[in-house]
């Protein structure tokens, strides 16, 4: 089928249409990237606004300006919108670990505990679902939780000194010192510089 010259003409005007949006919106992007690895996190956020305003349900912006409220310490502002990306998509992990971030900020452990525990039923050996949930416990006194939960999550991740970390640390917080010191241990064969375990093991051992 043969396209009539004012037709061609349109095509092509709708193409380039398309085109110039696309270069736009990616030195969008370009900009707020730069402008968060600079600090200006209020800049990058208004860099983003441009492109939510245009599509309110744009998920990974939605998740972006979550992430940027987050480095500005805008906590509920960041929660909203990481509630809001979990309304675009309900499936989705990263929103769940994301709005764990200002919770633990804001101390609201049980609330971020809530999501660290809906994402571990969702992916059960979710790294950073795991590790937050500990903070989340840690920040409850939850020694005896936070003994256990970091004991089976090291077995998952034997060579992370982190777990082993949570574990000690939790033993300690229960007077059991000298099943600390075994963990500290462990610990310092992962990372020989690390400054917790090794006063733990000069204070108690030396």
């Amino acid at each position: 089928m043969r396209i009539n010259a004012p037709a061609r003409s349109m095509v092509i005007f709708a193409g380039l249409l398309l085109v110039t949006s696309s270069i736009s919106a990616q030195g969008v992007w370009a900009e707020s990237y730069a402008q968060e690895a600079r600090g200006d996190f209020a800049a990058a956020i208004e860099s983003i606004n441009a492109i939510i305003n245009a599509e309110p349900s744009h998920e990974f912006a939605v998740m972006r300006r979550a992430w940027l409220h987050y480095l500005n310490g805008q906590y509920n502002n960041s929660i909203r919108d990481y509630q809001r990306a979990m309304e675009i998509n309900d499936q989705s992990l990263e929103a769940r670990l994301g709005i764990m971030l200002p919770l633990l900020a804001q101390q609201r452990w049980r609330q971020a505990a809530n999501y660290g525990a809906e994402t571990i039923r969702l992916s059960p050996w979710n790294y950073y679902a795991h590790l937050r949930l500990m903070v989340a416990e840690e920040g409850q006194r939850q020694w005896q939780t936070l003994a256990r939960h970091a004991a089976e999550t090291a077995k998952r991740y034997p060579s992370d000194p982190t777990f082993l970390v949570y574990w000690a640390r939790a033993l300690a917080r229960q007077g059991n010192v000298s099943e600390a010191a075994v963990i500290y241990e462990k610990v310092l064969e992962r990372v020989p510089s690390h400054e917790e375990a090794a006063a733990f093991i000069d204070e108690h051992l030396n």
